[in-house]
């Protein structure tokens, strides 16, 4: 008797644990059943993925989708129609909203204004305070909480943890891994007499490579007081991959897509505001840094820091410009065509944006095409040529630092826990995001 099965891809390359190779992956209540030739089985429904690759659900373990607060430049509805429409099925959303995520009360009330709203899943970052370090504790391990998070160099919105003391209380309360924002905001704010009126370079003077530096080292000393796993978030410098290096028994690292792919002086003269976040864009010295990192395999995840702000506000003259700029769209395809162009493997993309986040995290069944995983596909084809442009971006900002760059390699389908959210840059039916499980606090 035939195997009977929700759904079945055929004809795919799928690029698993077992490499990459042609494989039918069938599914049952929203999970992988069985992966291997299904000649002969049947299901509800069968996609033919001929010319196509599988990947496990892209995840973004850093977004910023404004809401509560300034839902102007982007909301949690907005936010995952441009992520699912990018290929990415699951994002961890940054507590540096209005009201500030840093309460039980707060993580309810993202989780209730993501229902029926999010078309991606999703979990939420608590924001670590002077004032809450005895709450993490409690709050780290609520349902749909990815960890904690802590400024170190302010950024936008209200969070700032600054001082050795305060990040250390912080990582003496609670167990699970905390993420940082890692500059020196003493040397910030003693720079802003760099900055020059109207001259985004400058900003590489305010937020120097100096700030970046002195802030890991003050945060991996710490870390090792405290005996507490960190994640180093949107790495930038070249002088802080040695660092990182040696700290692989406590840390953990991101880059961003735009770290790697934008260089200064070039970006900021061809979009003056637009390529302004924090830490900033740097040089062609720093880029080719960050590539060797990851090259070397120092870095475990790439996210995407997606963090927009409106074209009207992003036209302020420097340093009135605010920090930030759309990414979680454009993350697959920006890399994809660093795959096409020889800078990365298609493995070693899968395990940064992938099976980085499944062990950094200790995500709950996503993060690999395994039997018993939740059915997230990222299904693309890699010699797919378009061109990213502003029209095409989702985002309520409506822009992306990488309009006109035309990429090899594109997201065609977005599938979540066995469903169809996406397809060739539609989305198909309601939003149905679901909170993210964690095996620590499952």
């Amino acid at each position: 008797m035939a195997k009977t099965f929700d759904l079945i891809l055929k004809n795919a390359i799928v690029v698993n644990h077992d490499g990459e190779g042609k494989r039918d992956i069938a599914v049952t209540g929203g999970r992988i059943a069985e992966i291997g030739d299904l000649h002969g089985a049947a299901a509800g429904e069968t996609l033919d993925c001929a010319g196509l690759h599988i990947l496990p659900g892209v995840i973004d373990s850093q977004v910023h989708f404004r809401e509560p607060g300034p839902s102007h430049k982007e909301d949690l509805e907005s936010g995952s129609r441009a992520a699912v429409l990018g290929g990415v099925t699951a994002v961890f959303e940054m507590p540096n909203t209005n009201p500030l995520t840093t309460t039980a009360a707060a993580i309810e009330d993202k989780l209730s204004r993501a229902h029926h709203r999010m078309f991606c899943d999703h979990a939420f970052y608590v924001g670590a305070t002077h004032e809450n370090p005895k709450d993490l504790v409690e709050l780290e391990r609520l349902a749909g909480v990815c960890g904690v998070k802590i400024f170190m160099g302010a950024s936008t919105g209200d969070l700032l943890v600054e001082d050795d003391e305060g990040v250390l209380g912080v990582l003496r309360h609670g167990s699970r891994r905390v993420a940082v924002h890692s500059e020196d905001e003493y040397m910030l704010r003693d720079n802003k007499k760099y900055a020059r009126e109207g001259d985004w370079t400058s900003h590489l003077d305010v937020r120097t490579a100096q700030a970046a530096v002195s802030s890991t080292v003050r945060l991996l000393r710490l870390a090792r007081q405290a005996r507490r796993r960190i994640h180093i978030l949107h790495i930038s410098t070249a002088d802080e991959i040695a660092l990182l290096a040696a700290a692989k028994d406590i840390a953990t690292a991101e880059v961003t897509p735009q770290h790697l792919t934008l260089a200064a002086p070039e970006c900021y003269e061809r979009l003056k505001g637009l390529a302004q976040m924090n830490p900033p864009i740097r040089d062609a010295h720093h880029q080719s840094g960050l590539w060797t990192g990851l090259r070397q395999g120092v870095f475990d995840v790439i996210g995407s820091d997606h963090a927009p702000h409106t074209l009207e506000e992003k036209a302020r003259p420097y340093p009135a410009s605010p920090s930030g700029m759309p990414g979680v769209q454009t993350l697959v395809p920006v890399m994809l065509n660093h795959v096409a162009e020889g800078r990365l493997s298609l493995a070693r993309f899968v395990d940064l944006v992938c099976h980085g986040p499944n062990r950094i995290f200790q995500i709950a069944g996503k993060g690999r095409l395994a039997v018993g995983y939740d059915a997230d596909f990222t299904v693309v084809d890699l010699k797919r040529r378009e061109t990213i442009t502003h029209r095409w971006s989702a985002t309520r900002s409506g822009w992306t630092p990488f309009d006109g760059m035309e990429v090899a390699g594109w997201p065609v389908m977005t599938i979540i826990r066995g469903r169809t959210v996406m397809r060739e840059n539609e989305i198909l039916g309601a939003a149905a995001g679901e909170p993210v499980r964690f095996q620590e606090t499952v």
